[in-house]
């Protein structure tokens, strides 16, 4: 039965709402909720990557990565479950000369927040990857604090860990509206009932704009069709994530070689796969790693980038209306910050502020002009 009453009521059930209820909980809230249309892990978690980095290009995505990797190295051991977490680095292999200054100045920035970046010779690539191909990059960047988990183990973990904290979890239960009062949050009106609240969190990923717009809000993300693709099997030979240009793959916990490139799409295309996808991902990936040409494809899927204009999350607390926090419009990194969002998200809703300030990632800076490019977006 749908619990009547909530101190917040989490809309999605990805890692960004799973992680912040856990950790509101964590804090001592009690009377957490997680509503999700599906079931938990059934978007954009559930069909991402598996990459976890710090090697971005702007200061406000650093910092946050920095502090999640912090979180992602004990998470197993606090979660009490096994999330398939290992730092094996990401390796950006570089192209040109114009992508080699790019890559320094970026490797420069990282540094300067104590993120372990380096640019390294093709032959020190060759030592991490032997199979690389070395006619297809002049050098590389390499960060060994990098790494990959595993989406469901982790979904699960935060799962586990929120219920023996005494969140609540609703499957299959859809938002159908928020009632708004005098500018606050009073009421979430699901397909099971309605939950009377004054915190809302909007954490859900490609619905986000719709949940927006139930309590008069725009909120400028597009959904950007990505898609991936996992081979058969094999014993582990391929450990970082290895990125050239818009191709990314690494390997699994389970062995399969798990990548994707970027395409052309326009937003909020159907979840359905592509055929040219594989054959230009094929390509690509055989060029770079010739070993991999007589591979056998298992699968592939499709999943959403929330994406926002400077590529960069909407957080925080609305100005417009209290009690209503957003956590959305990752652009294909919500996995990787999913631990740190849940910690500041928490923070700033039983705190009123949190322990690494986000002001700087409000959806008002959309309004206001205040737009922080990030160029380090892939696949």
């Amino acid at each position: 039965m749908l619990k009547k009453k909530a101190n917040v009521v989490i809309i999605g059930g990805g890692i960004s709402g799973l992680s912040i209820a856990y950790n509101l909980a964590k804090l001592g809230m009690e009377d957490v909720i997680v509503v999700e249309k599906r079931y938990l892990g059934s978007g954009s978690t559930g069909k991402c990557g598996t990459g976890i980095r710090q090697q971005f290009t702007t200061k406000e995505h650093i910092v946050l990565m920095k502090e999640s990797v912090k979180l992602w190295e004990k998470l197993s051991e606090e979660l009490g479950h096994d999330i398939g977490y290992k730092q094996t680095g990401y390796l950006w292999l570089i192209r040109n000369e114009e992508e080699l200054s790019m890559f320094k100045e970026n490797v420069k920035i990282q540094n300067e927040y104590g993120v372990p970046s380096r640019i390294i010779s093709v032959e020190e690539a060759l030592e991490i990857v032997p199979q690389l191909n070395p006619d297809v990059f002049i050098a590389a960047a390499f960060c060994h604090k990098d790494g990959k988990a595993s989406p469901f183990k982790t979904i699960n973990a935060y799962y586990e860990a929120g219920k023996k904290l005494g969140v609540e979890y609703y499957t299959y239960t859809e938002v159908k509206g928020i009632i708004v009062e005098n500018e606050k949050i009073k009421r979430v009106i699901t397909s099971r009932g309605n939950i009377e609240t004054k915190k809302v969190v909007n954490a859900a990923g490609a619905g986000a704009r719709k949940v927006g717009e139930m309590v008069g809000i725009k909120i400028p993300v597009e959904n950007i069709r990505h898609h991936i693709m996992v081979t058969e099997p094999f014993q582990e030979f391929i450990k970082p994530m290895v990125i050239r240009g818009k191709l990314y793959f690494t390997q699994t916990d389970r062995g399969g070689i798990i990548g994707g490139i970027d395409m052309p799409e326009t937003p909020s295309q159907p979840l359905k796969s592509r055929l040219d996808f594989l054959e230009v991902f094929a390509r690509n990936l055989v060029k770079v790693m010739p070993i991999l040409k007589n591979v056998n494809i298992l699968r592939q899927w499709a999943g959403y980038y929330v994406t926002t204009k400077d590529n960069h999350p909407i957080l925080g607390e609305s100005e417009k209306i209290e009690g209503f926090y957003l956590a959305t419009g990752y652009s294909g990194h919500g996995f990787m910050m999913g631990p740190v969002i849940g910690k500041l998200i928490a923070e700033l809703i039983v705190y009123g502020k949190s322990s690494i300030p986000i002001d700087a990632l409000k959806l008002e800076r959309f309004e206001r002009g205040e737009l922080i490019y990030e160029r380090a977006v892939i696949g």
